[in-house]
C-alpha cells in the first residue's frame, strides 16, 4: 500500500482533509477581526476580552486529548464528519449571542471541535498515502490552515467594511466553510490500517482495492505495537517519542502565536514607521513558508527542516534583540520576515512526525496529546506576552523568545529522527 503510487482518490482525500485545518484557521482568525467591536457591544472587561480571546485555545487541549484517543477507539471515518458538524453548528450559534458567557462557551466548544480534527484528519491521510509524497500531503494540510487564517482577515474586512455587517455575521461565517467540508467529507472510506488494526482484514482489503486498486497489501505493524494507548505511550520508546514531539511543537508554536499575534504591536515598540503594514508582509511569509517545505519535506527529509530553521529563527530573533531599530527598521522587517519564513517551513513537522512516528493503535491519541501540551503553551505564552513586554521590556523579550528557539534546535539536534522514504511500519517500529 505504501508504495501504490499517487492516485486521485489521493487528491481528493487531501481536498477533505484540508478542509478541516482551513476551517481551523478561519476560526481561529475571525476573532481578531470581530474583537474590538464585540467588546464594546458587549461591555467586556480586559478579563473578559481575554477569555474569549483564548476560549478556543483551551477548547483545544480538550478536543485533542479527547478525540484523538476516540479516534483510535472508534475510528477515523466516524470521527471524520462529527467533529466537523460540532463546528458547524457551534460557528452559526454564535449569530444569536447576546452575553459574554455564551460566547466563551461556544468558542470553547469550537475549540474542542478544531482540536479533535487535527489528529482525525492527520492520521487519516497519513494512513492512505503513498511514501514518496506522505511529507508533502501532510505538510499541504499546515498550508491550508495558514491559508484559512489568512482568508479570515480578508473576508472580515470585506464583511465589516464593504457589506458593513456587524460581529454576529463575522463570528458566525465560519459555518459556510464548515459545512461545505462536512458535505464533502460524507462517504470517506475507513482507513484500511486501523480496520487492519481492529482485525477487520476483509474490510481493510476490499477499502484498497476499490480506492487504490488490485495488487495491494498491507506491510504488518511492527510486532511489539501495543494496543492499549494508555500504556503503550508510557512506556518505552513511544515515551520518548512523545516527549519529542511536545517539545519541538512546543517550541514551535509558542514563538509563533506569541510573536503572530502581537506583531503590530512589537513593530510599534521597535519605530517600524507602518506598523500595519509590516505585520501585513509578514504574515503573507508566515503563509509563504509553507510552499518550499511542501516541495523539499519528500527530498531533503525531515530531519533537515526542522533543525536548520529552529538555528535560523533563534539566531535572527537574537540579533533582532540586540539591533537599534530606530536606526535600522529595514533590516528590523527583514529579519521578522525571515523569522516568519523559516518558523513556517519548520511547522509542517508538526503533522509529520506524530503521524509517521506511531503505530495505528495509539497515532490519533498521541497526535491529540501533542495538540493539546502544544496549545497550553501557546495560551501561556499569549496570555504572558503583553505582561512581559511590560515588565521586561522589548529586546528581553524577544531574546527569550530567541531562548526557546535555541532549545528547540538543541531537542531536534538530538532526537528528530529522519523517516524520509519509510513506510509507516517501518517509521512507528520501536527501536
Amino acid at each position: 500500500m505504501d508504495d501504490a503510487g499517487y492516485r486521485p482518490f489521493h487528491t481528493r482525500l487531501l481536498t477533505y482533509s484540508c478542509g478541516g485545518p482551513f476551517c481551523d484557521g478561519y476560526v481561529l482568525g475571525i476573532i481578531a477581526i470581530a474583537l474590538p467591536s464585540l467588546a464594546l457591544d458587549l461591555h467586556l472587561t480586559p478579563g473578559w476580552q481575554g477569555l474569549i480571546a483564548a476560549a478556543s485555545l483551551l477548547g483545544m487541549v480538550v478536543g485533542g486529548t479527547v478525540f484523538g484517543y476516540l479516534t483510535d477507539r472508534l475510528g477515523r471515518q466516524l470521527m471524520y464528519t462529527i467533529d466537523l458538524m460540532a463546528l458547524v453548528v457551534g460557528s452559526a450559534a454564535q449569530f444569536w449571542v447576546r452575553e459574554p458567557w455564551q460566547l466563551f462557551a461556544l468558542r470553547f466548544v469550537l475549540g474542542i471541535a478544531v482540536g479533535a480534527d487535527y489528529p482525525i484528519a492527520s492520521a487519516l491521510l497519513a494512513e492512505f498515502a503513498p511514501r514518496s509524497r506522505r511529507g508533502m500531503l501532510l505538510a499541504a494540510m499546515i498550508g491550508a490552515w495558514w491559508l484559512g487564517y489568512m482568508v479570515s482577515f480578508l473576508s472580515g474586512y470585506a464583511l465589516s467594511t464593504w457589506v458593513r455587517l456587524d460581529w454576529h455575521w463575522l463570528l458566525s461565517s465560519s459555518a459556510v466553510p464548515a459545512a461545505i467540508v462536512v458535505a464533502l467529507r460524507l462517504g470517506t472510506p475507513e482507513s484500511p490500517r486501523w480496520l487492519a488494526s481492529k482485525g477487520r482484514l476483509q474490510e481493510a482489503e476490499a477499502v484498497i482495492e476499490k480506492h487504490l486498486g488490485r495488487g495491494y497489501r498491507l506491510d504488518p505493524e511492527p510486532a511489539d505495537a501495543p494496543a492499549p494507548a494508555a500504556t503503550s505511550l508510557l512506556d518505552g520508546s513511544y515515551f520518548g517519542r512523545l516527549v519529542f514531539v511536545c517539545v519541538f511543537w512546543s517550541c514551535q508554536i509558542v514563538p509563533t502565536f506569541a510573536i503572530y499575534t502581537y506583531t503590530p504591536e512589537l513593530l510599534r515598540l521597535l519605530h517600524v514607521p507602518d506598523p500595519a503594514l509590516g505585520a501585513a508582509l509578514i504574515s503573507v511569509v508566515f503563509a509563504a513558508g509553507v510552499i518550499p517545505a511542501m516541495l523539499l519535506v519528500d527530498k531533503v527529509g525531515r530531519r533537515p527542516l526542522l533543525t536548520i530553521p529552529f538555528l535560523v529563527t533563534g539566531v535572527v530573533l537574537a540579533i533582532l534583540a540586540v539591533m537599534p531599530a530606530a536606526e535600522h527598521f529595514g533590516i528590523v522587517a527583514l529579519l521578522f520576515c525571515l523569522f516568519a519564513l523559516f518558523n513556517s517551513a519548520s511547522s509542517v513537522l508538526q503533522w509529520i512526525y506524530p503521524a509517521e512516528l506511531f503505530p495505528t493503535d495509539v497515532r490519533a491519541t498521541a497526535l491529540g496529546i501533542a495538540t493539546s501540551v502544544s496549545r497550553v503553551g501557546a495560551a501561556i505564552g499569549t496570555f504572558l506576552f503583553p505582561l512581559a513586554i511590560a515588565h521586561l521590556g522589548v529586546s528581553r523579550l524577544i531574546a527569550a523568545v530567541a531562548g526557546i528557539c535555541l532549545i528547540g534546535w538543541l531537542v531536534a539536534m538530538r532526537f528528530a529522527p529522519e523517516t524520509k522514504g519509510l513506510s509507516l511500519s517501518e517509521t512507528s517500529a520501536q527501536d
